[in-house]
């Protein structure tokens, strides 16, 4: 593996982070600090996500009919480690920039694509995602909110959990069942369905976090047109997994991991709490879990950037960058235990909070497991 950066590819962060440093306010950190799926977070990314597709940094990799510049892979990668080493201030967006824009550009109708992509790509628009259920989880396969075909319109009907930005999203990239039952996968629709169309109710879920992130979503005799859905009935699978290879390797979350490591660092040093073997090696050991993150993530691009399919390498990397985030985290926790309380450290309580949901978000570590381990490891069911 070629391990340098072009010109093209040094120049392209260079520009990230001088309009990042143009741009973002000192306090930045403080903002970050509410969360992605809070008031102030996205309408920070409300104001700032314009700036940033002005300047032409926020759909780059795009293709150019659509706002983009026919920008490679890496340089959409690197636009994402500058985000996230920054707080990430593009908030629930980052979705509609790595995977909801791409799928709905790859499967969605002319009609579909006029009336979501230019919003996305012009940075006025919030989404979420409506897979996870009560009794499926992570398991999509066994969803059971039905849309039931009633002429011209489906009628929805069920709920979804730990929906993410829901309760400001506008539009919500909704899988449904059409026909069969719980693990029939070509029973599923995916559906576009706008969040104030009557007879849907968002309950805020309560939790550690607490900046309103996730949500129940409650579809009652929801009436949305046939020409909602996603590409055609019983072809949502294909769909669904090209979207999660995008979701699943698009979140460097790593490189607020070690940013917020480096902080630490700094301030044991301030504090000359840092000279001894034992905090210089789990500082270490930290940095290192950084680090494989990285290049397994780095490996997973490059797969797709050769334009090859992505095998088990995007779930290796999620589970990677999980364990980043938990060895920063309990870094801190240990050594830094004063600096998770009050407002003094807002990046660290904001990498904290993040590192606990991280085994949520983007499909629980622990399905990431079994994947690696029956796909990868060819293990048996139960070993």
């Amino acid at each position: 593996m070629e391990f340098g950066w072009t010109d093209r590819e040094r120049a392209f962060r260079a520009r990230v982070r001088d309009f990042l440093h143009r741009e973002l306010p000192a306090d930045f950190d403080r903002i970050a600090r509410h969360g992605p799926g809070s008031r102030e977070q996205t309408e920070f990314s409300l104001d700032f996500c314009p700036k940033l597709a002005e300047a032409g940094l926020l759909v780059p990799h795009w293709p150019a009919e659509w706002g983009g510049h026919d920008g490679t892979v890496w340089e959409h990668f690197i636009l994402g480690e500058e985000m996230w080493a920054a707080g990430e201030p593009r908030g629930a967006q980052y979705m509609n920039v790595n995977w909801i824009g791409p799928t709905i550009m790859r499967y969605g109708s002319e009609e579909q694509r006029q009336r979501y992509i230019p919003p996305m790509a012009a940075g006025k628009a919030i989404w979420c995602q409506g897979f996870s259920e009560p009794n499926a989880g992570s398991d999509l396969a066994a969803l059971r909110t039905r849309a039931e075909r009633d002429g011209d319109h489906y009628v929805i009907n069920g709920s979804k959990i730990w929906t993410s930005y829901a309760g400001l999203a506008d539009t919500c990239f909704l899988l449904a069942r059409t026909s069969g039952k719980p693990g029939d996968r070509s029973g599923i629709a995916i559906l576009l369905v706008p969040m104030d169309t009557p007879g849907i109710d968002v309950r805020p879920i309560p939790s550690l976090i607490g900046h309103g992130d996730i949500h129940e979503v409650f579809f009652t005799d929801v009436r949305v047109p046939v020409t909602a859905r996603l590409g055609e009935e019983g072809a949502a699978w294909s769909i669904i997994t090209y979207s999660l290879a995008n979701e699943r390797v698009g979140i460097p979350r790593y490189e607020l991991s070690a940013r917020a490591l480096d902080g630490m660092v700094r301030e044991l040093k301030a504090r000359g709490e840092f000279g001894g073997d034992h905090v210089r090696q789990r500082a270490g050991r930290a940095a290192a879990a950084c680090e494989a993150a990285r290049m397994l993530v780095y490996r997973a691009v490059d797969t797709r950037a050769r334009g090859q399919k992505l095998g088990t390498e995007a779930n290796i990397a999620r589970i990677a960058v999980i364990k980043a985030d938990a060895a920063v985290s309990d870094f801190g926790l240990d050594f830094l235990p004063d600096t998770y309380s009050g407002e003094d450290h807002p990046l660290n309580l904001a990498h904290h909070e993040r590192a606990i949901v991280a085994g949520i978000a983007a499909g629980a570590a622990e399905i990431q497991l079994e994947i690696v381990a029956r796909r990868h490891l060819e293990l048996p069911r139960g070993a």
